[in-house]
């Protein structure tokens, strides 16, 4: 997968007290609905994931999908606003920050330039976390750029009528070097 060519599931570090290899990988899957971006994430390595869903059937099938695969304890469905979630995470029980954000919104039913502004300065981003974008070919296409280059795009792909964009936040060039910016990719589709 491509997120693995950008090496967000091995960025490994050293346990101080046990001196043993370990993994963290936060995952955030916005507008998660049964959870399966999140699930793929936690199968592929992610240490947690947090789903966010404003449906609560859609928080419900999330948490039973969790424990049917055995990833009891690393999910938590967190039901709420898109939007809130991403500007004021504390106040619906998110903490911390991700290594991954994905974000599959339903394309009628939001505004990608709030979405966007959101997500480039929300708190639960850091430094090489890598967000991916799903939006509809109709759209044109996303910017490169976001936020005055708090996200920069390296990859844009179409896939039938869907649109895939990922963007790493401040990026340190920590990731592989496959995760570099490709404005190229970002030109109408």
């Amino acid at each position: 997968s491509t997120l693995y060519s950008f090496g967000v599931y091995d960025a490994a570090s050293l346990d101080a007290a046990s001196t043993s290899v370990t993994t963290k990988c936060r995952h955030l899957d916005v507008f998660a609905g049964s959870g399966s971006v999140g699930l793929e994430s936690l199968s592929r390595g992610a240490t947690g994931a947090v789903f966010v869903d404003f449906a609560q059937n859609c928080c419900d099938v999330v948490a039973s999908n969790v424990e049917k695969c055995g990833f009891e304890g690393l999910g938590q469905p967190v039901c709420c606003d898109a939007l809130l979630a991403l500007r004021d995470p504390a106040s619906v029980g998110i903490e911390g920050t991700f290594q991954v954000i994905t974000i599959t919104p339903p394309y009628e039913e939001v505004v990608y330039s709030e979405l966007m502004e959101a997500v480039a300065n929300s708190p639960l981003l850091d430094e090489d976390t890598v967000v991916v974008v799903e939006y509809p070919v109709e759209l044109g296409c996303l910017p490169h750029s976001v936020e005055n280059g708090k996200l920069i795009g390296i990859r844009n792909r179409k896939y039938g009528r869907t649109v895939v964009a990922i963007y790493v936040h401040r990026p340190s060039g920590r990731l592989r070097r496959t995760a570099e910016s490709r404005p190229e990719e970002f030109v109408s589709l």
